[in-house]
């Protein structure tokens, strides 16, 4: 076996075996540390000894011991003896329920903040250490590993219980849990800062974590959109960015190079979404990204359907950011001019005030309309207004084929 399949290995057992323990201990902080040390013990271990026959329970039983050990630290042998007996239950004994999905639950519990929420997932669920995670976040990672003390800390003085949630709060919970989803994904597939457009690790470890809620609520049309949109969306990653790294934007993409298994799958997941009984925003922005998906150029975009699914989404979930995608739609229909008076609503939103994204597309429409000075003024405030490397670069050198 391979260093990638040791790893990949490693992140789908990761939550299964914490799930495990959690429900065993109800000590979620605590088995959370048991699981990394074991986790580590089997990185080592397992590439020069060989992964042992059952991965699972080995994890689950070098876990246990180590969090016994703790227990023991602590001096409550006494009264943690019931878990010195279950942590010697042999691997073959380890129950074959998979409770990852219970664990994203409980990593996204609404006393959270959003930060804490996706830090906690990605380190619990995702298997990330704490390094990797505010690497992937631009932050030092001693402020990462307080973020996600804290969490955890959150958590246990919530009183919250290892299970499902029922009826509406599971309802509400799973909108949680898949709005983290979406918000590791788009850090991964654009990120906010530094100096590479994307970041394929946290764009792939966010695919695989809905696929694993997909596997689980297969009925459920918005996890089923959001799969399908991460798909569709991470299938164009190729044709983003030159070999030196420089943004490449979707009208000017090869979209031969676009990963058609991937295009055929978010595809057949769009269609499958949008067959449910309600209409939610993943569905529709899966169904737009099978839209331009079924374009073989951008000139034969079906703009008309673009627009009207915008215009389902700004109904029913209103964003700023969903009528700035609208705009552009509406440029390609009716001309820029339709589309910068569309982007004028926007100017009073604090929420767009000065956001590198409004304008930027300000100013393509501006360059489009025949406006080259407001064009160059708004290219380079743009460029000025994001934190992203690549993006400023490109921002930069739209600029310049218009400076007067």
């Amino acid at each position: 076996m391979t260093a990638p399949d040791f790893e990949g290995l490693l992140r789908e057992l990761t939550p299964q075996v914490l799930g495990t323990l959690v429900r065993r201990y109800d000590r979620f902080e605590g088995c959370e540390d048991a699981v990394q040390e074991a986790v580590l013990a089997a990185a080592v271990q397992w590439p020069e000894e060989g992964v042992p026959d059952n991965p699972r329970g080995w994890l689950v039983t070098v876990a246990s011991r180590r969090l016994v050990d703790r227990i023991r630290s602590d001096h409550a042998r006494r009264e943690r003896e019931h878990a010195t007996t279950a942590a010697e239950v042999p691997p073959e004994d380890v129950p074959d329920t998979d409770d990852t999905l219970v664990l994203l639950f409980l990593c996204c519990h609404p006393a959270l903040t959003a930060a804490s929420q996706t830090a906690l997932t990605l380190r619990a669920v995702g298997g990330l250490t704490t390094a990797e995670i505010a690497r992937a976040f631009l932050v030092p990672e001693a402020t990462m590993a307080a973020r996600i003390s804290r969490a955890k800390q959150r958590i246990r003085a919530a009183g919250s219980s290892f299970a499902l949630p029922e009826g509406a709060e599971r309802e509400e919970r799973l909108r949680v849990v898949l709005h983290v989803l979406y918000l590791i994904f788009n850090e991964g597939y654009t990120a906010s800062s530094g100096s590479e457009l994307h970041r394929t690790d946290l764009a792939q470890e966010a695919v695989r974590l809905a696929r694993i809620v997909h596997a689980q609520l297969p009925e459920d049309s918005e996890v089923t959109g959001l799969l399908a949109l991460m798909l569709l969306t991470h299938a164009r990653r190729a044709a983003r960015t030159t070999a030196t790294g420089d943004l490449v934007p979707l009208a000017e993409q090869d979209r031969t190079s676009w990963d058609r298994p991937l295009l055929d799958e978010g595809t057949a997941l769009a269609k499958a979404a949008l067959a449910g009984p309600a209409l939610g925003p993943y569905q529709l922005q899966a169904a737009i990204a099978a839209t331009h998906a079924d374009a073989a150029t951008a000139d034969r975009t079906d703009w008309a359907q673009v627009h009207a699914l915008y215009l389902i989404l700004e109904r029913i979930a209103p964003n700023p950011m969903v009528t700035l995608n609208r705009a552009v739609a509406l440029a390609e229909l009716n001309g820029p001019r339709a589309g910068l008076d569309l982007l004028a609503t926007l100017d009073a939103d604090r929420r767009l005030a000065d956001h590198h994204r409004l304008l930027s597309v300000r100013a393509h429409l501006l360059e489009r309309s025949g406006d080259r000075a407001a064009a160059y003024d708004h290219y380079r405030r743009a460029a000025k207004a994001t934190a992203s490397l690549a993006e400023q670069r490109f921002l930069d050198a739209r600029a310049r084929r218009l400076q007067p």
